[in-house]
């Protein structure tokens, strides 16, 4: 069966990522940073190999994503988004093939024991199947 796994973050994560405190973030040092991405690279790695990982990607910072919709008018509206007062937004998602929803959950624990300095927010991981939405997981 196939999953999308999802893990997010906020604009301030990123910002604490970047080495920049804030109200909701702490700053990242660059060991934090690189802890992380050989964290995730062997993550990934680890999933590839056996097979489970059918796509996988980090991505970029919310305040560079935008929500294109249509407005009363039916004419094309772009906002900041898609979320635009939380910043909120998908961070990174991995396509897996896994044998059983225990399988994934099991990877999806592996990913929270991704490290990042303490008073960093450790988001919940999102599992969700793809595929026939009346199929038994």
């Amino acid at each position: 069966m196939k999953y999308l796994v999802m893990v997010q973050c906020t604009q301030a994560d990123y910002e604490g990522m970047q080495g920049r405190a804030n109200a909701t973030s702490p700053a990242w040092s660059q060991e934090d940073v690189q802890a992380m991405y050989a964290f995730m690279g062997a993550l990934n790695d680890d999933l590839a190999e056996t097979g489970e990982m059918l796509d996988g990607q980090g991505l970029t910072e919310p305040a560079k994503a935008r929500l294109v919709g249509l407005g009363d008018d039916g004419k094309p509206v772009i906002t900041d988004g898609p979320y635009s007062e939380t910043k909120e937004l998908l961070a990174g998602y991995w396509v897996l093939d896994c044998a059983s929803l225990e399988r994934v959950t099991e990877i999806a624990e592996r990913i929270l024991e991704c490290p990042q300095p303490a008073g960093a927010t450790n988001y919940p991981v999102v599992i969700r199947p793809i595929g026939d939405p009346s199929a038994d997981v």
